[in-house]
């Protein structure tokens, strides 16, 4: 099967597996992102050792399953149990040992050890049995070391950014993130599906760029019978993802998915102190940490203000199936074989499309600032909420550029070309003003529109509207 997307990640694979130096990689990312598929593809399969961690297993049945692994893949007799993690990294040490000594080739020898966190259990000696092999064997051999987790801050924690025998080894890492609409596009070509962007964005919205739940999506349906089959139908492949999504990730899974289900209630976002009062959660420590895993894992985001303060900065939900779920499928009020389907022309649907489609812009700023002309430019990308002369708003993104113009972008998913009416220019207009009033920036402001099928000139375009793009710039 074909590897669609990672172009950047594939360069680094490359490099990393053609040189001759000892190369430390960490992979890390949220569950089913696809860090499996993509070192199993790029590598063939082809390891000189291999394994992957058991969930909920305990340390002698993780010893169990490596002594297991390592003689499936010598073809030699487990002959003797590994009593701990230390023994164990020696019996791998000896046979690749084996492998260099006999093989003359100049061929790096390929370790992945895949869902490292579930191979650390409480008490066992695993990370320092790590650390020596690393330190003390591999770094000084043409060695390349892969470790991967979907526990992202663990991985972060206890491995990037480690304080003992693992300070300062990682000499590689991979962030894997979801697939822009450009890659999902193409894995959907790739697997059959002739949808329209319209339509994909739609997708997109409900499934966001998991290539796990892409991958499930049947090419003789349309995007309404998909999400059907998948989120609402009670065996639908995604139809109980979430009781496993945190749960496969957090040990303290409630305290996260009661995070996230409070920021699902507002999809303009949060401040900590909102968060706080709306979820009546402790501010402290513990929210500290649970929202900085929850965005190294990639479930949300923090957008920083127009002014830099750190306590106006804005928290969203931004892992769109989460937000779905909470939205549509967690009370139960929409539920049975049609239950997406009836909703297809309803207002409420219409208005979740419009907010999530701004998020989607969101998620595509690089696309945007290369529609614009300004790929290369440095800018900061936020959103904004303020008021002036007892009139509140809210920007959703703003792209605030070296060049001293700030790009105000308005984002509208239409089914035809929009139009900008007299009561929708009042509100731009009003919008700009308390904008202008409420920062008092001396930097240029162009009104930007992002919107499906393009937008109509009219006067009202002609007044106030700088750039016009369409959804097509998102998918470059």
């Amino acid at each position: 099967m074909e590897i669609i997307g990672r172009e950047q990640e594939i360069k680094l694979l490359e490099k990393l597996s053609s040189n001759t130096k000892a190369e430390f990689l960490v992979i890390y990312g949220r569950r089913r992102i696809g860090k499996t598929f993509l070192i199993r593809q790029f590598f063939k399969d082809h390891f000189h050792f291999h394994m992957t961690g058991m969930a909920n297993a305990s340390t002698r049945q993780q010893l169990l399953n490596f002594d297991n692994s390592l003689s499936l893949q010598t073809g030699q007799p487990n002959s003797e149990k590994s009593e701990n993690w230390v023994a164990a990294f020696q019996k791998l040490i000896r046979y690749l040992e084996g492998q260099l000594t006999t093989n003359t080739s100049k061929e790096k020898k390929i370790i992945y050890l895949d869902e490292l966190p579930w191979f650390a259990t409480k008490g066992s000696d695993f990370m320092m049995a790590l650390e020596h092999f690393w330190n003390h064997w591999a770094s000084s051999r043409n060695i390349l070391l892969i470790v991967c987790g979907s526990a992202a801050s663990w991985m972060v924690k206890e491995v990037i950014n480690d304080k003992g025998g693992l300070h300062n080894r990682v000499t590689q890492k991979i962030k894997l993130k979801a697939f822009s609409l450009k890659e999902t596009e193409a894995l959907l070509k790739d697997r059959g599906c002739q949808l329209e962007r319209y339509q994909i964005i739609q997708l997109y919205m409900a499934l966001g760029g998991i290539p796990y739940y892409l991958d499930a999506i049947s090419p003789e349906l349309s995007t309404t019978q998909n999400i059907q089959a998948l989120l609402f139908n009670p065996n639908g492949r995604l139809h109980n993802e979430f009781y496993n999504l945190y749960r496969s990730i957090f040990s303290k899974h409630d305290r996260y998915e009661q995070v996230v289900q409070v920021l699902a209630t507002k999809s303009s976002g949060m401040s900590r102190k909102e968060l706080v009062e709306k979820g009546q959660l402790n501010s402290g420590g513990t929210l500290t940490t649970v929202l900085r895993n929850l965005e190294e894992s990639g479930f949300i985001s923090s957008y920083r203000a127009l002014d830099g303060k750190k306590k106006n900065l804005l928290y969203r939900l931004t892992d769109y199936y989460t937000a779905f779920y909470f939205k549509y499928i967690h009370d139960k009020k929409h539920q049975g074989p049609t239950a997406w389907i009836n909703l297809i022309d309803h207002p409420t649907k219409r208005a979740w499309e419009g907010f999530t489609f701004e998020q989607v812009c969101l998620d595509h700023v690089d696309q945007i600032k290369k529609g614009l002309g300004i790929s290369g430019m440095e800018s900061h990308n936020l959103c904004w909420r303020g008021s002036a002369e007892g009139k509140a708003s809210q920007v959703d993104l703003l792209i605030d550029r070296r060049d001293q113009v700030i790009n105000l972008c308005e984002c509208k998913f239409s089914l035809d070309t929009f139009t900008i009416t007299k009561a929708y220019a009042e509100q731009l207009r009003s919008k700009l003003h308390v904008f202008k009033s409420a920062t008092k920036t001396k930097k240029s402001v162009f009104l930007t529109m992002i919107t499906t099928y393009g937008i109509k000139k009219n006067s009202h375009y002609d007044m106030l509207v700088t750039n016009a793009l369409s959804m097509d710039v998102l998918f470059e």
